[in-house]
C-alpha cells in the first residue's frame, strides 16, 4: 500500500496532482485510501483546498485512522516520482484485475476466448490517448475557411529560423549543439526572451550556470552592453547606459523567464518542477530550456557508460516533451573530432553519444563561427545550421552575434 500513500500524500502536498492524476478510485486497493480519494476529489472540485486543516474540518477522519494517519500519508509523499508511482499504482490494479478475472473464469467456467477478451481489455486499458481519426478530422475541417488559424510555434525571433521551422513546435525535442564557447547559452537566453515576449512561460534548467550569470548575460544583450563593464557597473557604465537601465530591467521583467539553477538535476525532479510552474501559470504555454545534456543525472548509472545514460536522457526528454505537450530545447556539447578535421562546421557524429539524440530529436541545430577558429576572420556571422528537421527542411541561418554583448539578431538586422 506504499504507493497509494505515496500519492495521495503528494496530492495533499500539490493539489493539483488531483487535477491531473488517470488514477481511479477503483485504481486503488485499500479501502481507506478509496475513500479518502473520493472525498479529495469532491472537495477540489468545489474549488477547496486540500490539506490537513480543510480534511480535518470537513471530512470524518474516524474511518481513516484520524488526522494521525494523515500525517503519515504526508511523510511518503515524493512529487519528484509522482509519476513513476502513478504507473505502478496502475500497474498493479491490473494485476489484481487480471487474478479477478482468472478466479472468476475458473469458477463460472467461462470459455478461453472469454477469459482472453477480458485479460485484453485490462492490458489495452490507457487514461486518454486514444483518438479516431474522424475525431482527429473533426478538429481541422473548418480550417480552410477559418482566418488567422495557422498553425505556428513558439517563435525564435530570427525570420529565416521561424520559416524554415516553423517556431518551436509543442512535443518536439529541439536540440542545438555546438563546441564550448561557441554561443550555445546565448542562443538560448535569446530564444527565451522572445518566447516571454510573446507571453510563453520559458522555463530554464541551468545546470552549470547560476542564475545570476544567466542573468547577467540577459541584461547585456538586451541593453547591448559588453559583458565586462556588468563586473563593476556602478564604475564602468555611461551615463547613458545607466539612464538605460530601468527600462532594460523592465523590458526583461516581461519575459516572466523562471530559472532553476541546481546542479546534477534528474528528469524527474525536473518534470516535478517543470508540473508546478505550469499549474502556477495556467494562462501560459510553456517552453522548456535544459543547459546542458551531459550534465542531466540519469535514473540509473549503468556502471558509468555514457552512451546507455545518454540514451536514457534523450529518450526521457522526448517523452517529456510530448507529455507536457511544449517544447524542449536541449544544449549539447560536440566532441573534439570536429577540431581534427580542416572543415569544422559541426555533423551528427560530433554530439558526444549521438546515436540516440540523432534518433529522439525532431530538430537538431549546430552552431558555428567562423571567428571561433580565425580571430582575423571577416567573417562575423554565428550560423545555425539546421542538420535535421524531421518536418521541414534543412539549412544554414545566417545571424549577426556579437560575443561581447551575446546579443543576437537577424543578419538584415
Amino acid at each position: 500500500m506504499t504507493v497509494e500513500k505515496a500519492l495521495l500524500g503528494c496530492m495533499m502536498k500539490e493539489n493539483f496532482y488531483i487535477r491531473d492524476s488517470v488514477a481511479r478510485v477503483e485504481h486503488f486497493e485499500d479501502p481507506r485510501h478509496q475513500a479518502l480519494f473520493k472525498e479529495m476529489r469532491k472537495l477540489h472540485e468545489k474549488g477547496r483546498s486540500i490539506d490537513l486543516i480543510t480534511l480535518s474540518t470537513t471530512v470524518d477522519l474516524e474511518p481513516f485512522g484520524g488526522i494521525s494517519y494523515l500525517y503519515d500519508l504526508q511523510s511518503y509523499a515524493n512529487p519528484e516520482k509522482f509519476d513513476d508511482h502513478e504507473q505502478l499504482l496502475l500497474d498493479q490494479w491490473k494485476e489484481r484485475e487480471k487474478r479477478n478475472i482468472l478466479t472468476r473464469a475458473k469458477e463460472e467456467d467461462w470459455g478461453i476466448q472469454e477469459v482472453i477478451s477480458k485479460l485484453n481489455l485490462i492490458d489495452e486499458a490507457k487514461s486518454d490517448d486514444h483518438l479516431s481519426i474522424s475525431s482527429a478530422l473533426a478538429e481541422v475541417f473548418e480550417r480552410p475557411w477559418q482566418e488567422g488559424n495557422e498553425m505556428k510555434g513558439t517563435p525564435t525571433g530570427i525570420k529565416r529560423l521561424d520559416q524554415m521551422t516553423n517556431g518551436f513546435q509543442a512535443g518536439e525535442l529541439t536540440v542545438i549543439a555546438a563546441r564550448p564557447s561557441m554561443g550555445k547559452t546565448d542562443v538560448m537566453l535569446h530564444f527565451a526572451k522572445v518566447a516571454g515576449w510573446h507571453d510563453y512561460l520559458p522555463i530554464i534548467f541551468s545546470l552549470e550556470m547560476p542564475y545570476q550569470s544567466l542573468v547577467q548575460r540577459m541584461i547585456a544583450a538586451t541593453g547591448r552592453i559588453n559583458r565586462m563593464k556588468l563586473r563593476n557597473p556602478y564604475r564602468s557604465l555611461s551615463d547613458e547606459q545607466k539612464e538605460e537601465w530601468p527600462d532594460v530591467i523592465g523590458r526583461l521583467s516581461e519575459t516572466n523567464i523562471q530559472i532553476f539553477d541546481g546542479a546534477r538535476q534528474s528528469i524527474a525532479e525536473m518534470r516535478a518542477k517543470t508540473r508546478k510552474l505550469i499549474h502556477e501559470f495556467p494562462e501560459k504555454k510553456p517552453i522548456i530550456f535544459f543547459d546542458y545534456l551531459t550534465l542531466i543525472r540519469p535514473e540509473q548509472s549503468y556502471n558509468g557508460n555514457m552512451h546507455m545514460q545518454v540514451t536514457e536522457i534523450s529518450r526521457d526528454l522526448k517523452r517529456f516533451a510530448k507529455e507536457m505537450n511544449c517544447p524542449v530545447v536541449l544544449l549539447a556539447q560536440l566532441n573534439r573530432a570536429v577540431e581534427q578535421r580542416q572543415n569544422k562546421r559541426p555533423m551528427m557524429s560530433d554530439i558526444r553519444e549521438s546515436g540516440s539524440v540523432e534518433q529522439d530529436a525532431d530538430i537538431i541545430i549546430f552552431l558555428y563561427r567562423e571567428t571561433y577558429y580565425d580571430k582575423n576572420s571577416d567573417q562575423k556571422h554565428l550560423e545555425l545550421i539546421i542538420s535535421k528537421n524531421r518536418n521541414g527542411p534543412t539549412g544554414t541561418v545566417l545571424t549577426n552575434y556579437n560575443e561581447y554583448t551575446g546579443g543576437i539578431n537577424d543578419e538584415n538586422n
